[in-house]
């Protein structure tokens, strides 16, 4: 698998399905543009690389134009001084350099158009990185809430809220009754009293009669 395969698999990679899967979406995502960074750099290289042959290719290009050119002027000395075998050789070598420069040609227009679609792609990996990177805050924080979320979902399917009421209405039953009993006993205790005012008003009429 070639690095622009690997890159084209990271990029496709959905960080908003590994927030929904991972059980720690922060440790993924950091995790997912290291790889991407990683992926960046060994992809640079490898342009960088590209880059470089294509310039060996020229270099190559250039010398084998150059020797080509040279063996001409070779052989037209050799005919200004009458030497037709001389003059045979040089134009067999400069066939064969001029044979290999145009090789050379064939394969550098190749490489180069192989090189900026290499740069095309490095562009559109440093592109999404960043796009990443800009992200990343809110993914985390997405993922947080949602980690909040299901952790007050999880308290709230623990917590037994029906029977937790009807405790309280039990509690509130009991209370209400304690008050009733109470009231009660007030109400007796000032009937008491009143019976007992009563009874002293007449010991007080009796006394005055």
């Amino acid at each position: 698998m070639s690095i622009f395969e690997r890159i084209g698999t990271i990029l496709r990679a959905n960080l908003n399905d590994l927030l929904s899967r991972a059980e720690d979406p922060e440790k993924i995502i950091n995790q997912t543009l290291m790889d991407m960074r990683q992926a960046q750099y060994e992809a640079r290289m490898e342009v960088a690389q590209a880059i470089a042959e294509g310039k060996k290719l020229e270099r190559d290009h250039s010398e084998s134009t150059k020797a080509a050119e040279g063996w001409l002027a070779k052989a037209e000395s050799a005919l200004k001084a009458e030497r037709e075998d001389l003059a045979r050789e040089a134009l067999r070598r400069k066939g064969a350099s001029g044979d290999l420069a145009a090789g050379l040609a064939e394969q550098l227009a190749a490489h180069n158009a192989s090189v900026e679609k290499l740069k095309t792609q490095l562009r559109a990996l440093d592109a999404k990185i960043g796009e990443a990177e800009r992200k990343r805050q809110l993914l985390i924080a997405r993922g947080r809430r949602a980690e909040a979320q299901r952790s007050l979902n999880d308290a709230m399917a623990r917590t037994d809220t029906r029977g937790a009421f009807e405790a309280f209405d039990r509690m509130e039953r009991k209370i209400a009754g304690v008050e009733d009993r109470l009231a009660a006993e007030e109400e007796l205790e000032q009937d008491l009293s009143l019976d007992d005012d009563f009874a002293a008003l007449e010991e007080d009429g009796a006394v005055d009669d």
